[in-house]
């Protein structure tokens, strides 16, 4: 497929500021250079298939990525078009603030998976009557993670949509890293346009992938070989002890 074909496909051709919202610069979240940015340029283009943000930790990867979602119509605490739970409200109002330009006739489903609130999604499904999700609570941390993936994210039944991961390499070993890896490969290829924030060095390095950098800088587009989450990873597995001398010493 062509990546004419794939564009024509997006859910999501681009992220805009809402002309109405109401927003305050001096505070969080527009305070933060990535949001701070996105507010002054007015847009953010999302191309087709995979879409990585990586940074520091408080770049702005994970709010980014739920005002995304959340602009789509997705829950906040993370879940499907079709609904999730909600526990406590943490979310900024970058969702309200953002509004998306959608690709005509491309799908409506979507699904939000964060990392940190999975357990209330998982509680959510299981109250609803004849759930077939009931199983995700006895499963492990990674075991739930891959279970959506299989069952949710890579089914047939969901063909091509909007997906945003935040994090999902929290619950993952090294092999369910790659797995994932492969998954968003078909995922993409079957036309679902994905956007992941990670800090993982491996889900970054899709082959074919955008991957755009959060930092002081604000957002910048980047290659995977000059981003500081490859360089110290390769730095520490050359030599582990540069890291460790002041704990070993």
């Amino acid at each position: 497929m062509t990546n004419g074909a794939l564009d024509d496909r997006r859910a999501v051709r681009r992220l805009f500021v809402r002309p109405d919202a109401a927003i305050d610069r001096r505070s969080w979240p527009a305070s933060v250079p990535a949001v701070r940015q996105l507010l002054d340029e007015g847009a953010l283009e999302l191309p087709a298939g995979v879409t990585f943000l990586v940074g520091e930790n408080g770049s702005g990867k994970s709010t980014l990525i739920e005002g995304i979602a959340m602009a789509y119509g997705l829950p906040p605490e993370g879940g499907s078009s079709n609904g999730g739970g909600s526990t406590r409200p943490s979310e900024s109002p970058l969702g309200d603030w953002l509004g998306v330009e959608r690709t005509g006739g491309a799908p409506r489903w979507g699904f939000f998976l964060r990392a940190e609130t999975m357990h209330g999604y998982y509680s959510y499904l299981e109250g609803l009557p004849d759930s077939p999700d009931r199983h995700l609570h006895a499963l492990s941390h990674g075991e739930s993670f891959n279970a959506l993936l299989a069952e949710k994210l890579n089914h047939p039944r969901y063909t091509a949509g909007f997906v945003c991961l935040d994090e999902p390499e929290a619950a993952l070993s090294f092999a369910s890293t790659l797995t994932w890896l492969a998954n968003l490969a078909e995922m993409a290829a079957d036309g679902t346009q994905i956007v992941c924030a990670t800090h993982s060095p491996v889900l970054a390095a899709l082959p074919g992938a955008a991957i755009l950098e959060l930092g002081e800088w604000g957002i910048r587009p980047a290659e995977w070989e000059e981003l500081e989450i490859v360089q110290h990873t390769r730095s520490f597995l050359d030599d582990p002890r540069r890291y460790l001398r002041h704990l070993i010493d």
